[in-house]
């Protein structure tokens, strides 16, 4: 469509910047439901079969099943500050939220995607288990290395660790939530790069050879 001066109403970059948006907030919502419901799901079963009984070895000294509630942060960090931790914990899902309507980059979306979930995973606990709404204590239930005294962690916690680690990696190669890259970040070679890389080569080599 056009205006009477033949310009046209509907900015086409526009319009595919904005589906490109939804897309990726679809994403985004996707990857926190499933680690929300995965969450949820894995710690109604462990909590109704496994609490109050022995831990269920799966592979000896590597991994075993074993419930505890944690009233800390992940990884049973902070263990005397629940309130305080559920406040963090509300904050960052409306940061992610808020952030969410720049979003352009499908690896933001994920990264977002296992944030969010893993932070509402955990939040849940926090506002409605026992012993009372913002003190509730977090399901932990997968153990690791159990002659280590690596602390037990449940899916939430997985999402937020490895969302982190992506959030870092992303940041230090350059990628933007808007689906840019600054300048100045490592750019690894394309294909096209190195063959015109390769060429440059050869013919310095030929030149000399000449030369020679």
């Amino acid at each position: 469509m056009q205006a009477a001066g033949g310009a046209p109403l509907n900015d086409p970059a526009a319009e595919a910047a904005g589906g490109s948006g939804a897309r990726r907030v679809g994403i985004l919502a996707a990857v926190a439901v499933a680690i929300f419901v995965l969450d949820l799901i894995s710690k109604t079963i462990v909590v109704s079969v496994l609490e109050g009984g022995e831990p269920v070895t799966l592979i000896a000294d590597v991994l075993r099943l074993r419930v505890i509630r944690n009233p800390g942060a992940a990884f049973s960090v902070g263990t005397g500050m629940t309130v305080v931790f559920t406040v963090i914990a509300a904050g960052v899902v409306i940061a992610i939220l808020r952030t969410a309507r720049r979003l352009r980059s499908l690896p933001w979306a994920v990264t977002l995607g296992l944030l969010l979930g893993g932070a509402i995973g955990n939040l849940t606990d926090r506002l409605f288990r026992s012993p009372a709404p913002l003190q509730g204590h977090v399901v932990d239930w997968v153990e690791v290395f159990p002659a280590t005294g690596f602390p037990v962690f449940n899916v939430a916690d997985s999402a937020i660790v490895c969302g982190g680690i992506l959030a870092v990696f992303l940041a230090w190669r350059g990628y933007q939530l808007d689906g840019t890259r600054a300048t100045g970040a490592p750019e690894p070679a394309t294909g096209g790069d190195a063959a015109a890389d390769r060429s440059r080569d050869d013919a310095g080599e030929e030149h000399g050879e000449r030369r020679g």
